[in-house]
């Protein structure tokens, strides 16, 4: 069975995929169009495409190379599960602060009530506060400003 070729449009949608994985940082988008349907995910080895047509096979895709700033960000996050921990709600990029040169929510050592924002998470141009899920103070927040999170990745701790 051969594998199925894209047509030049479908290929430039596929690369343009593939891009945005690597400008936002993120590590799978997928879209489905009538009976056209394609998954770019990033791996440990590089972006792999998933290309479904009805049913047809997978395509490998070529490797690119990750975002520099995303293993800093892995290297920042401690490997033991800090208790308080609170993860992101969606997919989307972090702000620390209500506006651009404004004093950020909160900072390490602050005292936070529950409810208050903690931080904000822009997801399809719509503003999400994060609120402190208990109130505690702020441990360490795992996050730099203006950085793209991804579901369930960890934000702030607070205890």
């Amino acid at each position: 069975m051969s594998a199925y070729k894209p047509n030049s449009m479908e290929a430039a949608w596929i690369r343009e995929l593939a891009a945005i994985l690597d400008q936002t940082g993120l590590t799978e988008i997928e879209i489905e169009k009538s009976d056209f349907r394609v998954r770019v995910a990033r791996g440990p080895a590089g972006p792999a495409i998933a290309y479904a047509p009805g049913s047809a096979p997978a395509l490998p895709a070529a490797a690119a190379p990750a975002p520099a700033d995303r293993p800093a960000a892995q290297a920042e996050t401690p490997a033991a599960p800090l208790a308080g921990v609170v993860n992101s709600p969606m997919v989307g990029t972090v702000y620390l602060s209500p506006s651009p040169g404004a004093d950020p929510f909160v900072k390490v050592g602050d005292k936070v009530a529950e409810g208050q924002t903690l931080m904000i998470v822009e997801a399809m141009k719509t503003m999400n506060p994060i609120a402190a899920p208990s109130a505690g103070v702020v441990k360490q927040i795992l996050v730099r400003d203006a950085q793209p999170v991804e579901f369930g990745e960890p934000l702030i701790a607070v205890e």
